[in-house]
């Protein structure tokens, strides 16, 4: 060091992983003596660093007593971390104490510490942003969401420690998220006011830029993973990774980035009397029509610190670059940046960013060269090193390549363990699996190819795109054991929180639509075909006493309609909150040569699969045991076909002159089409408690195969079902076909339902109470028939008063 520069004791507020990397590249300045860390972590507190030692007699949010120490320890520099000293006034503090202060005052500290003041200052000065209303009062919050139709975010103005943004996934869901900050207090008075505004579509960058209040130097602009769940799914977190530099950074941009945004903010800052030095932090989203601002932050970023510091060329001196801030002579100083990339991955404590369990030992192993750790959520006892936060600790790697860098990232994360520790699997996705040209925008850098995925017919975009559609539909399935979030390698559910305490037999369906989904296509109607896939699985579980847990969907197709297969998966959905089961997962499959194209006549086919559970001690149906000569037959009306014989219906149709856009002969009132595509009635809901009451013997779903083949399924070799057709009505659709197509009687009962979607085997002293309860819950029932003594060599299902099929 220059003998007559001034040498450095810095005091460092704070203990997360932003504060670990400030600290281990100040530990590299020759300008800095020591390095004091309030309170630090336990990295800071590793020993590891040699100018570096955690203080924990003093708290980071007692100004006075920070002065005090400072003082003593001859420190001549502060650099707080976090934003919450700087917004409680610290940088005042140290002014007062003729410390020098690496941070904004407590008025330019208002960009962070109230996002409605931000958004009024960009109002007030031309810096592109998203549409915005700030709100104090719920009641006018809530009757402004009720009035607009586009997407929106809505963000707790003050600090809320990076979890009060919250994306609604639909209008219901905004309201509840208004009355949770606003009325239920859930971030204390961050939530006071709240900003509403436009939902930007785009990809976000983070640019972090040291400031002496005229002057600026910007760091590489970073992108941040904020959601908890590979593919951005998920609640909000602090961040659980980042990489840099980033594909759509391009040179270009980043100077309009700086021209519009940050050199505007600085300049009109300093003219509002409010000179901004420190680091500024931009968040903002890169749309088609530009740059736009999301936030600002008034310090360095998590994780993005860690990421971009390690681009610093090793003769870039971060503290002197922080003292010139401070005298306001950056414009001096240039940034120099190596030629490499930088990741990072978040390892976080199972349940984070809700409720998690602290105090589990960590274990590191071994590192690989160009890795680091960064510690954030660790302290340091008698016992090792444990877990104390929620962002536990990070890896951290350049390389020559983004895929080098991200490959030595996971190799780092891996040597990692601590008890149900969680990271990421897919950080910097979108820059190693970008979006086609075609989906670019102008801002949007492209690498050419001379062979895609996409040029062999299969769209990764329109996949991701899919998956960003169906996030509200699969959320709205949620059910106790499984959260409705989709993304993960496969779908999970937690048998405990279903009030599983022992373990359940487990009982798996699969089924699909059939050619019912040609009627779907012709119609362009393809939400109530979802319903049907959920419908011929769950029937099949409740048959056999059990409930339906979750359901898993397999979409496959030539070329992906966006808007066709997110119809169907709405149907789906629905479907599964009908059954009271959740969607889990789901499969969506382009197979260009195998399917044609949509606009090319082809279609999608779709199948589904369901798991249910018998609780240990109840029976297993049908309980064939208990069944005797007289028990009855009870049948529940069907909405039509339901998912079977459709082939059939489709050659009548046709034979019949008549397209899927003809007025029904049968219904007037709607077409052909609109009365085929009713779909499969879901029978769990009233179906399932009388079952696990032990009110019923057997069950029977009527699907392909009709009367004949699947009420025997369910019977003992000894008896058999006998029925009298002329209980039941024929419907005017059954009627129509049978009667157009000349179907004779033994076909008509083996093709369709005929009317009948579910038979049931109870006693004779059951029948009034379960009849009775069946029709409470709005369902059709009669007594069709009893069981009786099958003579051998008969079949196991009867049917009497086949002349009232023909009478009618």
């Amino acid at each position: 060091m220059d003998s007559g520069m001034e040498e450095l004791i810095i005091l460092l507020i704070g203990n997360g992983g932003r504060e670990h990397a400030l600290a281990w590249k100040l530990n590299q300045s020759p300008r800095v003596k020591f390095i004091f860390v309030v309170p630090g972590n336990g990295g800071t507190g590793s020993g590891s660093l040699q100018k570096v030692k955690n203080v924990n007699d003093v708290k980071a949010d007692d100004f006075v007593a920070l002065m005090v120490f400072a003082k003593e320890k001859d420190v001549n520099l502060v650099i707080p971390g976090p934003e919450a000293p700087l917004v409680a006034g610290i940088q005042g503090a140290c002014r007062t104490a003729g410390l020098r202060c690496f941070g904004p005052t407590k008025l330019a500290a208002r960009m962070e510490g109230s996002k409605a003041f931000a958004k009024d200052f960009m109002v007030r000065h031309k810096i592109p942003t998203a549409e915005f209303r700030n709100f104090n009062e719920f009641e006018a919050a809530k009757a402004y969401l009720e009035t607009i139709s586009h997407d929106v975010v809505i963000k707790a103005s003050g600090i809320a420690g990076g979890k009060g943004v919250i994306i609604p996934a639909s209008k219901q869901e905004g309201l509840e998220t208004l009355e949770k900050i606003m009325l239920k207090k859930e971030f204390g008075a961050a939530g006071d006011e709240v900003v509403i505004e436009e939902f930007l579509v785009g990809e976000e960058l983070s640019v972090l830029s040291f400031c002496d209040g005229y002057t600026v130097r910007s760091l590489p602009p970073a992108q941040d993973h904020k959601q908890i769940h590979d593919g951005d799914e998920g609640p909000m977190t602090g961040g659980m990774g980042c990489y840099s530099p980033t594909r759509i950074a391009t040179t270009q941009l980043v100077e309009e980035i700086h021209k519009t945004i940050i050199q505007p903010t600085i300049d009109s800052m300093r003219r509002e009397r409010m000179p901004f030095v420190g680091l500024l932090f931009t968040g903002l989203m890169i749309t088609e029509s530009g740059p736009k601002v999301l936030e600002y932050n008034v310090r360095f970023g998590d994780p993005e610190t860690q990421t971009v510091l390690p681009l610093l060329s090793s003769d870039t001196d971060l503290a002197e670059v922080m003292l010139a801030c401070t005298e306001h002579w950056l414009d001096t100083i240039e940034l120099k940046i190596d030629p490499k990339f930088s990741v990072t991955v978040v390892a976080c404590a199972g349940g984070y960013p809700g409720p998690y369990v602290r105090g589990d030992e960590i274990h590191i192993d071994e590192l690989q060269e160009g890795t680091l750790i960064f510690h954030a959520g660790t302290s340091i006892s008698s016992d090792g090193l444990k877990t104390s936060g929620g962002r536990v600790i990070l890896a951290q790697a350049t390389g020559p390549t983004l895929r080098k860098a991200v490959g030595l990232a996971y190799n780092a994360i891996s040597s990692i363990r601590f008890s149900n520790m969680h990271y990421r699997h897919d950080i910097a996705y979108r820059d190693l699996f970008p979006l086609p040209p075609s989906a670019s925008t102008s801002h949007l850098a492209t690498h050419p190819a001379p062979l895609t995925y996409a040029s062999a017919g299969v769209s990764i975009s329109s996949g991701n795109a899919l998956v960003q559609r169906i996030i509200p539909h699969v959320r709205s399935t949620a059910r106790p054991g499984a959260d409705g979030i989709i993304g993960g390698f496969g779908g999970t559910f937690d048998l405990c929180a279903a009030k599983y305490t022992t373990p359940p037999l487990l009982i798996g369906a699969i089924d699909g639509v059939g050619t019912k989904l040609a009627i779907a296509h012709e119609m362009g109607q393809h939400d109530t075909v979802g319903i049907d896939c959920v419908a011929m699985n769950v029937n099949d579980l409740v048959v056999q006493g059990a409930e339906a847990l979750f359901f898993l969907d397999c979409y496959t197709c030539g070329k992906l309609d966006v808007d066709i297969a997110e119809a169907f998966v709405k149907g789906v959905a629905k479907g599964c909150i009908d059954a009271g089961c959740a969607l889990v997962g789901g499969e969506t499959a382009e197979m260009p040569g195998l399917f044609g194209a949509v606009e090319d006549g082809g279609k999608y086919d779709a199948v589904g699969a369901a798991v249910g559970a018998l609780a240990q001690g109840q029976k297993l149906l049908p309980d064939k045991k208990s069944m005797r000569p007289g028990d009855v037959l009870l049948g529940l009306a069907s909405n039509g076909c339901h998912s079977n014989g459709f082939s059939l219906v489709r050659k009548i149709v046709a034979w019949a002159g008549l397209t899927v856009h003809s007025p029904a002969p049968w219904d007037s009132s709607k077409s052909v089409g609109e009365s085929l595509l009713k779909p499969t009635r879901i029978y769990v809901k009233p179906l399932l408690p009388l079952a696990q009451q032990g009110l019923i013997k057997g069950m029977s779903h009527i699907t392909g195969g009709g009367l004949l083949e699947n009420i025997p399924r369910m019977l003992p070799s000894h008896l058999a079902a006998e029925l009298d057709v002329g209980s039941w009505p024929m419907s005017p659709m059954f009627r129509w076909l049978k009667t157009e197509g000349g179907v004779e009687d033994r076909e008509y009962a083996k093709v369709w339902n005929t009317g009948l979607g579910m038979v049931l085997v109870v006693g004779e002293e059951e029948k009034q109470e379960v009849m009775r309860r069946l029709v409470e819950a709005g369902e059709g029932v009669r007594e069709v028939g009893r069981l009786v003594e099958r003579i051998e060599g008969a079949e196991g299902c009867v049917l009497k008063g086949l002349e009232s099929w023909e009478d009618r």
